[in-house]
């Protein structure tokens, strides 16, 4: 007979989950960065959107867009990803290798990736990248704010993917220029790459509200005027000085910039930035003028312009550069395009203003959310 069954006094630990499945059916369920309600099994991990981006030298986007786009249009049928490389700028030898999909695609299309840099080093000339394991680095932009969810207390979840997959992963102390990305590379299999990047996707799903205000990474040409401030100590990532003759406009953007040989999904202000146009090319000092484009995601926005404008109106003031912002997001990532023209000195001086008001506000938003809720 079931009725002694039934008359089972319920556990302490059936009570507690049975309160909490009250408390979370009053309120709407955390969602995930996807807009989807988080992730909780394996299969849902798999379905949930992400953005995962590398940097890749100039060689290796050559192999990963391959020939007319070939290679990066095979990667997205195998995989179903989104990906794409950012632009060629002058000068600079590094890209942005842009993914987005669902974290089990993008560990896939991560593996591609590797095998294609593996089986295309020699025939491009990319000396002492392949290894004699059959290994190979990927340099991984993870948001500074999210580092902490990939290291792990004391390290044990960076040791615990590293035992998994395989793979040997070292996080870099220092925020890339101008940004406030980091670096963790990834050496590995195609396979154990593959693991690894499931695992970081993972980690980046539990933790993607740390990562909304980040201040993507890219590759400009970095000029610095005398007397302006330094942003970032040296980086093997950038370029000092734009060459002589070279180069008349620095660009940044969101890495979503994609060159393989077909249409791009976005239409990015900055691709028109070296065409003529009205404005003066010089200062009346006779210093050459440069446009610099910048994207600031959209809930950092109010915090760069102040209330009335006034801190906007301060940073130009102090800089001497004119800033204007754009009325509408540039693309689908909610973004706003900030456009700055002035003297190198005038631009190095707004951007770090902007930057210094950015870092500002990401302290004041961690404080409070440190602060115990009463």
């Amino acid at each position: 007979m079931s009725a002694p069954q039934d008359s089972i006094a319920p556990s302490a630990s059936d009570l507690g989950d049975a309160l909490d499945q009250l408390k979370l059916s009053g309120d709407e369920p955390r969602l995930g960065p996807d807009g989807e309600p988080m992730p909780h099994t394996d299969e849902e991990y798999a379905q949930t959107q992400l953005t995962l981006r590398a940097i890749v030298s100039s060689k290796e986007a050559g192999v990963i867009i391959g020939k007319g786009g070939k290679n990066v249009a095979d990667l997205r049928d195998e995989t179903g990803v989104k990906a794409g490389v950012s632009k060629v700028v002058q000068g600079v030898f590094d890209r942005v290798l842009t993914i987005t999909g669902g974290c089990e695609a993008i560990s896939k299309a991560y593996a591609v990736v590797t095998r294609s840099l593996m089986e295309g080093a020699p025939s491009m000339g990319m000396g002492g990248v392949l290894q004699a394991n059959g290994t190979h680095p990927i340099k991984l932009l993870i948001s500074h704010n999210q580092m902490g969810t990939i290291i792990g207390r004391q390290g044990l979840k960076i040791k615990h993917i590293q035992d998994v997959s395989g793979v040997r992963m070292v996080a870099q102390k220092e925020m890339l220029p101008q940004s406030t990305e980091r670096v963790v590379e990834v050496q590995g299999t195609p396979e154990g790459i593959q693991r690894a990047v499931w695992e970081i996707c993972k980690c980046l799903v539990d933790d993607w509200q740390r990562g909304t205000g980040t201040v993507l990474y890219n590759p400009v040409v970095r000029t610095q005027g005398v007397g302006a401030p330094a942003i970032s100590g040296g980086s093997s990532y950038v370029q000092d000085r734009a060459p002589y003759g070279g180069a008349r406009v620095t660009r940044t953007g969101n890495g979503a910039d994609f060159s393989n040989g077909g249409s791009r999904p976005y239409a990015r202000r900055s691709d028109s930035d070296s065409t003529p146009r009205g404005p003066p090319t010089h200062d009346e000092n006779g210093e050459e003028i440069q446009t610099q484009n910048i994207s600031i995601p959209a809930d950092m926005v109010g915090c760069i312009i102040g209330r009335a404008g006034s801190k906007i109106s301060e940073i130009r003031k102090t800089s001497g550069a004119r800033i204007s912002i754009a009325k509408a997001p540039h693309d689908e990532t909610g973004e706003r395009m900030f456009t700055i023209m002035g003297t190198a000195k005038a631009n190095e001086t707004a951007l770090f203003l902007l930057y210094e008001n950015l870092e500002a506000e990401k302290m004041r938003r961690q404080q409070m959310a440190a602060q115990p809720s009463e």
